[in-house]
């Protein structure tokens, strides 16, 4: 009862708490507008966050030449690794400061993001971001801010939300601040052309989940259903292709709707219990979250079941999975079956070799406090629960 009157409470705070939209800029070369979005927000010279992998590639100097051409000044951060950590984040705080930046770009999937907003909090209240985790605790208008995803997955480019890890405590945690949505998202299909096929898999599905996850919960209201059932609608119809033919300009670039999309749902509904295993799977032992999301997901699905049908097959009709012939119950299940298909069609693993059985207990205690009182779930799952849906993840 108690976990239903705080859900209640925090609905009615999330409702009073307005979420900016980023100025969104999208289609093919998208990318070439950054100096002008730049230059319209008041930013002169950014710091730049971004991994070593995006350099090599020459992704990074497709943005840096864009700047170039403007004579823009930048700084390069591009230590971002999985999974930042606060020390990472110190580092490039430090970096932003040394440079004499006033803004910042970041260029990458989920971590780079992640990094980019935190630096950029600790940058506008001159705290370490050790400082920041929890709720609103920026409440400061960040430096001028662009994101710019070369993944469609996390949808960090329009959400609230910045994780960090503490590999000593093997967790993650969040800052959570609107002043954490960027100012522009810069959606360029051409960034995501060379994804390996293993990665479009795992961050469409953490797309997905993002939008399933928001649609189900208790905090879902009409604006937040219609951005998840458009993005499940596009994950259904392009992940297939995107994953099967990489170079395939119009599904990418839809998978960067459908995730910006997602991210916009998540942010203002919340998530549910595949994200707070996820956490613990990737503070454990680094599993990328799109992947453990994407695990994850079919046995979450499978534990909510009656209690979300409805809401299940209203979405089977966006998946194209089920028509508004076939009944509630017969659509619910046709919306579960066809996440498992999916998966099965971009060869998802259904298990964690890393997984640990001596690990289970201290996992499941963990992932059902993240999520209690937190995540509007449609289905409260304790502790024991928990644990038996870890040990089916568990490698025979």
């Amino acid at each position: 009862m108690l976990h239903q009157t705080v859900i209640q409470i925090r609905g009615q705070v999330n409702k009073l708490v307005p979420i900016p939209l980023p100025k969104l800029i999208e289609g093919e070369g998208a990318i070439s507008q950054t100096a002008q979005a730049l230059t319209a927000l008041g930013g002169t010279k950014p710091l730049i966050v971004t991994d070593a992998m995006l350099v090599k590639l020459g992704i990074a100097k497709q943005l840096t030449d864009v700047l170039d051409a403007e004579n823009i000044a930048y700084a390069l951060f591009d230590q971002v690794t999985p999974d930042p950590t606060l020390s990472l984040i110190g580092n490039g705080w430090q970096y932003y400061k040394q440079h004499g930046c006033d803004s910042v770009i970041a260029l990458g999937g989920g971590s780079p993001m992640d990094c980019a907003k935190a630096i950029a909090a600790s940058a506008v209240k001159n705290v370490d971001a050790r400082k920041l985790v929890g709720m609103l605790r920026v409440r400061k208008a960040l430096p001028p801010f662009i994101a710019i995803p070369t993944t469609a997955g996390t949808g960090s480019e329009a959400t609230v939300v910045a994780v960090v890890t503490d590999p000593d405590k093997k967790k993650k945690f969040t800052l959570v601040d609107p002043s954490l949505v960027p100012a522009v998202a810069i959606l360029d299909p051409l960034l995501m052309l060379g994804l390996p096929a293993k990665i479009t898999a795992a961050t469409g599905i953490d797309a997905l989940t993002h939008a399933v996850e928001s649609y189900i919960g208790f905090h879902a209201t009409e604006q937040t259903k219609a951005y998840g059932y458009d993005a499940v609608k596009r994950i259904f119809a392009n992940l297939p292709t995107a994953y099967a033919d990489g170079r395939n300009i119009e599904a990418r670039r839809q998978m960067s709707i459908a995730s910006f999309n997602a991210g916009v749902a998540f942010t203002r509904a919340s998530i549910g219990y595949a994200h707070a295993i996820a956490h613990q799977m990737g503070g454990y032992y680094h599993i990328p979250h799109g992947l453990a999301n994407a695990v994850i997901l079919p046995y979450i699905l499978d534990f909510s079941f009656e209690n979300a049908l409805c809401r299940y097959a209203e979405l089977a009709i966006a998946a194209g999975v089920a028509t508004r012939d076939d009944s509630q119950v017969a659509a619910a299940h046709k919306f579960v079956a066809g996440v498992k298909a999916l998966n099965k069609t971009l060869n998802i693993q259904t298990d964690f070799p890393e997984l640990k059985a001596s690990d289970i207990p201290e996992l499941a205690k963990r992932a059902v406090r993240e999520a209690y009182c937190d995540y509007p779930v449609p289905k409260l799952m304790n502790r024991t629960q928990c644990e038996d849906l870890l040990k089916k993840l568990v490698s025979a």
